[in-house]
């Protein structure tokens, strides 16, 4: 990894300056670019390569199709516009803390991100809503999750990493144990899982959370369940049964065409590809 940073990328003719931050953790520049079609809305992009989806003027709605199922997940936790407890660890551009203000204000939210320049270079230009609840940490997400005491919160979101490329103190029975220990008991912890074919790393999570949690269900695109498509997962894990209302709600809020796995569906899609 470089000590010094890159020449900083030129600036674009005309119109909207890209803010840019070199990131010294990840050896590349962050920037923020204006989504050409929906007014309002930017983009994060990392090393050119786009991370999160931000729309500033109606934060309610997520972009990204394996947010989008997660937030679906955050929509079931309790009643609409009931406060949730809500850690994520990996904060990227905060976009699931902007959904849960905006759809459950009065929520307490906890945000942990290893790149500290990134928290500030995010919070700089799109500074959170007021009224917005949330303690934001620069560390470690195994160190941040050690700190918190049991049953602390109602939804825990790890989204960090991708494919076999992940820290492997964050992928471990331990760390996922404490994950469980931190949520509700009729919480709900989710883990998004990006992979490439055949899915190994992503059945290999699904079957580790499997052996420590109650209940498990997968989430993901109907086209993805074979392991020919790369793409993201998530993993839903609950410390206490899966409920069937739930399966019949995340089917139907998509995105389409959308497939929750649980059962004996579940069982056959963490089954270590051959």
């Amino acid at each position: 990894m470089s000590s010094a940073p890159a020449p900083e990328p030129a600036a674009p003719d005309g119109g909207f300056e890209v803010p840019t931050r070199w990131l010294p953790g990840t050896g590349a520049y962050a920037e923020l670019d204006e989504d050409a079609y929906i007014e309002g809305a930017l983009i994060l992009s990392i090393g050119g390569a786009q991370q999160s989806h931000v729309d500033l003027l109606h934060p309610g709605r997520v972009f990204y199709e394996y947010l989008q199922r997660i937030a679906n997940v955050i929509d079931l936790a309790a009643p609409p516009g009931v406060p949730l407890r809500v850690l994520h660890l990996g904060a990227g551009a905060l976009t699931l803390v902007r959904y849960v203000q905006a759809t459950r204000p009065g929520s307490r939210q906890i945000a942990v991100d290893l790149e500290a320049e990134l928290l500030d270079f995010v919070l700089d230009a799109m500074p959170l809503p007021e009224g917005t609840s949330c303690e934001i940490i620069a560390g470690d997400a195994a160190d941040a999750v050690l700190e918190q005491p049991d049953a602390a919160f109602d939804v825990v979101v790890l989204d960090i990493f991708a494919g076999a490329d992940a820290p492997a103190h964050l992928t471990g029975p331990d760390f996922m144990a404490h994950l469980l220990r931190v949520c509700a008991e009729d919480g709900v912890v989710l883990v998004n899982v990006g992979d490439d074919p055949p899915l190994k790393f992503a059945r290999a999570q699904s079957r580790q959370l499997s052996s420590l949690a109650a209940a498990t269900a997968v989430l993901t695109e109907a086209a993805m369940v074979g392991g020919d498509q790369a793409g993201n997962v998530i993993v839903a894990a609950r410390r206490t049964a899966w409920p069937a209302n739930w399966t019949r709600a995340l089917l139907a809020a998509g995105p389409h065409p959308a497939a929750v796995l649980t059962g004996p569906d579940l069982a056959r899609f963490e089954e270590p590809p051959a």
